[in-house]
């Protein structure tokens, strides 16, 4: 990678993603709408903002919906729980869980089961039997749908995998004695206009590096570290200053990890590769990316 390219990377960045399979999605859940009771809305805590899909209330209308924060243990908590009292007070009930310990994810059956229990209550004074609650899961790619769906059914039943795209269709699975869940592939929205969000979701790979390449994520997690976290930057790359061009960063990145070609010349792209891995490790500690103003 050539210094030029480099800045131009960093600088000069646009990003529109629409894949097929996402209109598609879209229409399907349209089509289907009228069988589900609840909603379940799924956030990544680390990007309280920019992973919630902007358009969801014209998809979902006035359904029931859940906001469940994945990711939780991974968040600066002080920073996300700013976002979770903000929704609130937006009148979303909000659940934020641990994808690792299963922390809250009983939350969402309760809720679930609070959603169709008057009508259930009608059913059993008709002397009918009550009927299984049918839930729709939305979210971003990549903000740990299958995760938590194998965590609410208690065994492996949804694939997990760590690119965007991993679900291709809609699909029932029954999560619970009482629920019916309705998979759907990670969903974003037509035009990325917000460039930020968008760069957000690069970094915590809900889009794909077909789209934005690796150079031009690495520059913007150090960015956004520096801006944000720039204790963590230190930590780990004994960087307290960043230059406008990352040159000299890059530079000090790979003389201290040895990321250096033959005649001891810093080899940017493998750099690159180091801080995504390092980033996707944790290694940065507690990070959320968004913030409210």
């Amino acid at each position: 990678m050539s210094n030029d390219n480099k800045k131009e990377g960093v600088n000069k960045i646009g990003i529109n993603w629409y894949p097929g399979h996402m209109a598609k999605t879209k229409r399907e859940i349209r089509e289907r709408l009228n069988l589900i009771d609840i909603v379940y809305e799924v956030i990544d805590a680390r990007m309280p903002k920019s992973s919630k899909i902007v358009d969801i209330d014209e998809l979902i209308g006035d359904k029931p919906r859940l906001l469940i924060m994945t990711k939780y243990d991974l968040c600066d908590k002080k920073e996300t729980d700013k976002f979770i009292k903000y929704y609130e007070e937006l009148g979303y009930r909000v659940i934020p869980v641990d994808l690792v310990s299963g922390a809250n994810v009983y939350k969402i059956i309760e809720y679930s089961e609070e959603v169709l229990r008057g009508e259930n209550e009608k059913r059993k004074a008709k002397g009918l039997k009550p009927r299984n609650i049918r839930a729709l899961i939305l979210g971003a790619p990549n903000v740990g749908k299958s995760t938590l769906i194998n965590r609410l059914v208690g065994k492996k039943s949804a694939g997990v995998g760590n690119k965007p795209g991993f679900t291709k269709s809609l699909s029932w699975i029954r999560i619970h004695k009482n629920i019916d869940l309705l998979d759907t592939p990670g969903i974003l929205w037509p035009k990325l206009e917000d460039q930020e969000a968008a760069h957000i979701l690069a970094s915590f790979s809900s889009i794909k590096e077909e789209i934005l390449n690796e150079d031009q994520i690495a520059a913007f997690i150090l960015k956004r570290l520096f801006k944000l976290y720039p204790k963590a930057l230190e930590d780990r790359y004994g960087i307290c200053e960043l230059d406008d061009d990352l040159i000299e960063v890059y530079d000090t990145i790979a003389s201290r990890r040895g990321a250096l070609s033959r005649g001891g010349v810093a080899d940017y792209e493998r750099v690159s590769r180091i801080i995504l891995q390092d980033f996707k490790n944790g290694y940065f500690g507690p990070i959320t990316f968004d913030r409210l103003v």
